[in-house]
C-alpha cells in the first residue's frame, strides 16, 4: 500500500471516530437521553409509531441512544473500520 493510500485509510477512520459521537450529540442522542424536539426525538416518535407503541430493541434508535449514552466504547472497531474503508473508497476514486 502506496504512503497516500495508506493516510486515506488511517485518515478516514480517525475521522469516523471523532466524528460518530459529534454527530450524534448533534442529532440530540445524548448521555442523558434523548433531547426534546430534536431529530433522535422526531427518529424515536417515528420508530414508536411504526413498531405499535415502543422502540424496538436493536432498532437504529436504540442502538444510536446506546452509543450516545456511553460513547463509542463498543461500537469503536465497527465505526473505525467503515471509516477505514471509506477513506481507502476516496482514494480509490479520487
Amino acid at each position: 500500500m502506496d504512503p497516500v493510500t495508506g493516510a486515506a485509510v488511517v485518515g478516514g477512520a480517525v475521522v469516523a471516530v471523532v466524528g460518530a459521537p459529534l454527530a450524534l450529540a448533534a442529532a440530540g442522542f445524548t448521555s442523558a437521553g434523548i433531547a426534546a424536539g430534536s431529530l433522535a426525538a422526531s427518529m424515536m416518535s417515528v420508530s414508536a409509531v411504526a413498531s405499535g407503541g415502543g422502540v424496538v430493541a436493536g432498532g437504529a434508535v436504540a442502538v444510536c441512544q446506546s452509543i450516545g449514552a456511553v460513547g463509542l466504547s463498543g461500537a469503536t472497531a465497527a465505526v473505525a473500520s467503515v471509516g477505514a474503508a471509506g477513506g481507502l473508497l476516496a482514494r480509490l476514486f479520487f
